[in-house]
């Protein structure tokens, strides 16, 4: 059983630094199930490989008290599984932490990695490696391995050779994978508690919450006790409505800051005389839903339609032939699907609108066709390497005849008085970007994409740093 770790960092060998195990010595430990043994096949500063191999002993296997296998003839000696995952907690669990005493910068850092896993199980589906990697930002690379190319009844092998790369913390690679390994096998070697939870929602803060695949994590990892899927769902949806809250509270500022702006425009004696202004948010949907129908456009793509305001904005409009809605997170769309009331409305209104899940940062067939695609609010929640795979699935790939995509001014933050200097409005935010960052920005993608582009801003303007929210409108030149 075999694990290969690699990097093109510079220097590459300190990889050997973050894994805390020396490139030019061998290293091995016992385990209950056999030996595990540390080795570098490459070590120079262009590229440096970690290799980490399992002598599973079978006959230790079929007499431990805990095990349920009747044999001595199976494949647990040779396809990673639970005991990978129970290795890499043991002999990388410094690095798992995501600690690094001789270099902690690092430790943080996002560097190039692959991970090869020559001999993976994957039980089900054979697309299930790429719909639990893809959604984390890996390049997954599988080849099923066939014991004999003449025989076409053992094409669909469960086994697969796989490779995984990305841009990522060395700590969230060992993450994803000691939670995923067992999870692709759907098997564990050891009896499954309510420890197990704890271990699941622990190594999977921060991603597994918003993981479009999580219930399925969820109830594999835990192998299949719905009892203990049910708690560790709980409170990874506890997670979600604390994130929702904090999306609201981001909401109420913009409201604020802008009402602020609003009552200061106002050159008048009396607050009897101001006018109250229309919230923020109903004027960016209004907004976007207007230079729809100005284009005429019949079928429309919300890309991150997250609870589905804009669609019940469209929705209204018999002039838009189809809508469909795109988020990531499954319990957003289950939301969004309760909000529309889709099982109430009559058919003409029924068969018009979709909600489908799906990653914004990878090609999806299914995003092609549409007269215009949405991004409202949508980007500044991507990292960069991120924004620059979205902008290929939507201006390369999917091609609408035009793209609406709103994101904050972070020249209006000054106006929030609840928000602190330097803060941004969401917690989720990666960026919040200028007037002329965002214009660069447009006008950079516009150009490699042969789109015309033309910004407006949405909101109260005041004088000195513009509106709250700014809109980039995307045509296609022809």
């Amino acid at each position: 059983m075999l694990l290969t770790i690699t990097t093109t960092h510079q220097p590459a060998t300190d990889l050997g630094y973050l894994l805390h195990k020396h490139p030019n010595k061998c290293q091995s430990f016992f385990m209950s199930f056999g030996q595990t043994h540390i080795f570098y096949p490459e070590a120079t500063t262009e590229r440096c490989t970690a290799a980490l191999l399992l002598d599973i002993d079978p006959v230790e296997l079929v007499r431990g008290l805990s095990s349920n296998l009747e044999q001595y003839v199976n494949d647990r000696p040779y396809v990673a599984s639970s005991f990978m995952s129970v290795a890499i907690s043991k002999v990388f669990r410094t690095a798992l932490s995501g600690r690094c005493n001789n270099f902690p910068d690092l430790a943080e850092r996002k560097i190039p990695l692959q991970a090869h896993l020559p001999v993976l199980p994957c039980r089900g589906r054979a697309s299930l490696i790429k719909e639990l990697f893809e959604p984390l930002g890996y390049e997954v690379e599988a080849k099923s391995l066939t014991l004999d190319e003449t025989f076409p009844q053992w094409q669909d092998s469960v086994y697969l050779d796989v490779t995984l790369s990305s841009t990522i913390r060395l700590a969230d690679l060992l993450t994803h994978l000691y939670v995923l390994i067992p999870v692709l096998d759907d098997d564990k070697h050891y009896w499954v508690g309510d420890e197990e939870v704890e271990k699941l929602l622990r190594h999977g803060e921060g991603w597994l919450n918003n993981h479009p695949y999580k219930e399925k994590i969820t109830q594999r990892y835990l192998k299949r006790r719905w009892s203990l899927a049910k708690k560790a769902l709980a409170q990874l949806t506890e997670e979600d409505s604390q994130n929702l809250e904090a999306k609201d509270l981001a909401q109420d500022r913009e409201e604020a800051a802008c009402a602020g702006a609003h009552r200061r425009s106002q050159n008048v004696e009396s607050s009897k005389t101001i006018e109250k202004p229309i919230s923020l948010n109903r004027q960016r949907l209004e907004l976007v839903a207007q230079t729809l129908i100005e284009h005429r456009v019949k079928r429309v793509i919300d890309l991150g339609c997250g609870e589905g305001e804009l669609l019940k904005h469209l929705l209204q409009n018999k002039s838009i032939e189809q809508i469909t809605g795109v988020d990531v997170s499954y319990r957003t769309l289950e939301i969004a699907k309760k909000r529309l009331g889709l099982d109430d409305l009559p058919f003409h209104q029924r068969d018009k609108i979709e909600l489908i899940q799906g990653s914004l940062t990878y090609r999806d067939k299914r995003f092609g066709g549409y007269d215009a695609a949405t991004l409202i609010e949508v980007i500044e929640h991507l990292d960069s390497n991120r924004l620059a795979a979205l902008e290929r699935v939507v201006f390369e790939f999917a091609q609408p005849k035009l793209v609406i995509v709103t994101t904050p001014n972070i020249e209006y933050n000054v106006l929030f008085e609840s928000l602190p200097n330097g803060k941004l409005r969401h917690q989720d935010h990666r960026f919040e970007w200028t007037r002329r960052e965002f214009q660069a920005w447009g006008n950079d993608v516009a150009s490699r994409f042969d789109y015309q582009i033309t910004f407006q801003g949405i909101g109260n303007e005041d004088v000195l740093v513009g509106t709250s929210t700014q809109m980039a409108i995307f045509t296609t030149m022809s």
